[in-house]
């Protein structure tokens, strides 16, 4: 038995049966790595020693029946935006070179007291500005499924891990896609939570209005508990709101959506998306409509500017939070000896700092500039509301809004890396997500002709995230494409 490929529910249950240890499951993730990283390069940093140390004491745990989650034991791998205490955390930047926290991010904490263990951190664009993983200072992470194709981004690190068996599952974050699309890219399920379901303390900022915590894992099931444990108010992150966080588990267990109904938005299903992506989401929606679910037609009429908002708000709030890396209190500082302060910062941040950020800092610092703030960011802000209203009137009559997570299946590598319009457009399915604070759901439903995976995307309503699970969980039940896997 291939011990790195099962999901967590498979895996905890053997653990606690005593078919294998966690020290033997975690060895089958680091050979995993060993065999595949390679080629996949979806780490940044592997913590071997470490890993192996916190398998030994997770078998402690489950000798003596005081495991305190589902998730001890499990091997789990952390996008590179994630604070570990002593551990580099770059977010994939030559700026961050070298970094280490003197702090766990509170989601790390939290899954250490569920006994974690942490195989390394995972590959992502700089400061997760991308949807391909090619602009990480570490290089460029392929697509388990077609190692000529992008695993997606930013989160590509860990949806590549997850689909080569490499970790039981991975966290990353979604900005304005960053799960969903690379789960789908690589047919694995990810959850983009609403924004303040999981604490962001001690987590990079990309844009702090728009940025979210998730799972990444190979069924619903999985993001369930891992969302079990993750979730909830946090003192040190105030726009996590004291929110009662259900038993996700126990509601998946009496998952069903006879009588629900999902809503298919006409502004999502457009000419131009890849037909057998299309083909792949309609039949796919025709399993939960055979499971007693109603389909009703509806409109977002908004979500078309859904992108341009996005990309004005997004950049600001990357620009603002940009400004903290100036070389003195982190990163290498410049290789030049400067002649004084301001060529001190215009060199760190030249040497620092990608095209894709410096392209995105601009763009920024522009539409927060004295003169177009009003007619640039504010007006995003106003267009941002009405993004969010239509979401609210369109929730009155239905339960769920299924859509295709990307028009097409995973591109070349390289593909787009000229063009970044065309780079900006692989979010449009995603980002007005983003943008209304909702949460979202990715799950594989097929593949194309290519053999590459296809997703669908399943939206609710703010702190839904039990009612999407289920959804997935009825789907997943009925199929059998999250459980392909892209190397044995």
């Amino acid at each position: 038995m291939n011990l790195s490929s099962l999901a967590i529910q498979e895996a905890a249950t053997a653990l606690r049966e005593k078919k294998f240890s966690s020290v033997e499951l975690t060895q089958s993730c680091l050979d995993a790595i060993k065999k595949h990283d390679g080629d996949v390069r979806a780490f940044t940093t592997v913590c071997e020693e470490s890993a192996l140390a916190n398998a030994r004491a997770a078998d402690a745990l489950l000798a003596a029946n005081k495991a305190p989650s589902i998730l001890t034991g499990i091997p789990v791998a952390l996008k590179d935006v994630f604070c570990t205490k002593g551990i580099n955390t770059t977010a994939a930047s030559n700026i961050l070179k070298d970094f280490k926290p003197a702090y766990d991010a509170t989601t790390v904490k939290k899954l250490a007291a569920a006994g974690m263990v942490m195989l390394g951190k995972t590959n992502t664009d700089e400061f997760t500005c991308g949807s391909s993983t090619e602009t990480s200072c570490y290089g460029t992470t392929h697509n388990p499924w077609n190692l000529d194709c992008t695993p997606g981004g930013s989160s590509g690190g860990s949806s590549a891990a997850v689909a080569a068996g490499e970790c039981l599952y991975a966290l990353g974050t979604d900005t304005g896609g960053s799960i969903r699309q690379p789960a789908a890219y690589c047919g694995i399920t990810g959850l983009k939570v609403t924004y303040g379901r999981v604490s962001r303390f001690g987590v990079i900022s990309m844009a702090s209005s728009l940025d979210s915590i998730g799972p990444m894992t190979k069924s619903a099931w999985d993001s369930a508990a891992v969302l079990q444990e993750i979730a909830g108010h946090d003192e040190h992150d105030t726009t996590t709101p004291n929110v009662a966080v259900p038993d996700y588990l126990a509601e998946l267990a009496k998952a069903d959506v006879a009588g629900m109904t999902i809503g298919l938005p006409k502004e999502y299903f457009i000419k131009g998306t890849d037909p057998e992506v299309d083909a792949a989401v309609r039949t796919a929606i025709e399993v939960l409509v055979k499971k007693g679910a109603k389909i009703k037609e509806i409109s977002l009429p908004h979500s078309p500017y859904g992108l341009a908002v996005y990309y004005v708000l997004c950049p600001s709030e990357v620009s603002a939070n940009m400004a903290r890396y100036d070389g003195i209190r982190m990163g290498p500082g410049p290789t030049k000896e400067p002649k004084d302060l301001a060529e001190y910062y215009f060199n760190t941040r030249g040497e620092g700092f990608g095209a894709e950020m410096k392209r995105r800092i601009m763009m920024g610092t522009y539409t927060l500039s004295s003169g177009y703030y009003d007619a640039y960011y504010t007006k995003a802000q106003k267009v941002r509301t009405l993004v969010m209203r239509d979401f609210d009137e369109a929730f009155k009559d239905v339960d769920v809004i299924i859509t295709p997570v990307t028009p097409s299946t995973a591109f070349k590598i390289g593909e787009n890396s000229n063009d970044p319009v065309k780079m900006y457009l692989e979010d449009i399915f995603t980002v007005s997500v983003n943008v209304a604070g909702l949460p979202g759901l990715a799950v594989p439903v097929g593949f194309s002709s290519q053999k590459m995976p296809i997703g669908m995307q399943i939206i609710g309503p703010m702190f839904s995230e039990a009612k999407l699970l289920q959804v997935g969980h009825v789907y997943q039940q009925e199929t059998s494409w999250h459980k392909e896997r892209a190397m044995k």
